[in-house]
């Protein structure tokens, strides 16, 4: 079990190459539990190589003196599908593998549920789905108002309804965490919203909520520390007031841009000089 004391999250000097290139370079934070935060930066900033080197999928260089350069809830390493129990994932990418054409397109809200125990696609015939999983499952769908969904297929829902099958999936094992990267990709204004005050709801519960963006609009007002990433590196760190600023924001994607807050929200529009 992880003491609150423990940080979710500490990266100390992580440099990750691809292709003999820098796609992090000397990446330093630390995220507490219960410590609600954005990343936010344009594409090609960094932001799908630091989820990656979060969730095991990059590997960051090594260094000389053998000290970890990245702990998850206080641990250097995890097998992967025991660190999906608990950090939850909520993705576009994750959207796409259950209705984009996949074999598993067929499967049901509920199965696709399930397949959070085994951080699979699927139920495969040789998982055991025990008495207890259901159960769980069966809260996960009711917490997030999804019943309704449970025998629909995944091709058959629309996109909001998708991703509110992921929310469930991925609070089945009640992780401390969730990782949300670009959460509200394809989905209309209204269901947006509908889905942004499910993750609020989550974080005013308990859940620790770290948020991969470039839409300003995702920050929910639960979120109170921005970190912004350029070109790989860490360029600021800090409250949303001190970070969501125009001139800040405007250094961060090189044009001009005005920032507007309302109610815990905010919003961003090209400003006049460009």
């Amino acid at each position: 079990m992880h003491t609150s004391n423990t940080p979710l999250l500490h990266i100390h000097n992580a440099t990750v190459l691809k292709k003999q290139q820098a796609v992090l370079d000397h990446v330093s934070l630390t995220i507490q539990q219960g410590e609600h935060t954005a990343i936010i930066g344009p594409n090609g900033s960094g932001k799908s190589s630091l989820i990656k080197l979060i969730t095991c999928q990059h590997y960051p260089l090594a260094h000389n003196d053998g000290t970890p350069v990245v702990q998850v809830f206080g641990r250097e390493y995890w097998n992967v599908f025991e660190l999906r129990t608990q950090l939850g994932i909520v993705s576009a990418d994750l959207h796409q593998s259950f209705v984009g054409g996949s074999s598993f397109a067929d499967v049901t809200g509920f199965e696709a549920v399930l397949s959070g125990f085994f951080a699979s696609q699927g139920i495969l015939h040789h998982e055991d789905v025990t008495a207890d999983m259901q159960h769980q499952a069966e809260q996960a769908v009711q917490q997030v108002d999804a019943v309704h969904l449970a025998a629909k297929p995944m091709e058959e829902m629309s996109t909001g309804e998708v991703r509110r099958i992921l929310i469930a999936r991925a609070l089945v094992t009640d992780p401390p965490a969730l990782l949300l990267d670009e959460p509200t990709t394809g989905l209309d204004i209204v269901t947006r919203q509908r889905f942004l005050q499910t993750i609020e709801q989550l974080a005013t519960q308990g859940k620790t909520i770290l948020l991969v963006t470039h839409h300003l609009e995702e920050i929910i007002p639960a979120v109170q520390r921005v970190i912004l990433l350029q070109h790989g590196r860490i360029v600021g760190d800090g409250s949303k007031q001190q970070m969501l600023t125009d001139e800040r924001l405007s250094a961060l994607f090189g044009i001009p841009l005005l920032v507007h807050a309302q109610e815990g929200y905010f919003s961003v529009r090209l400003g006049t000089n460009s």
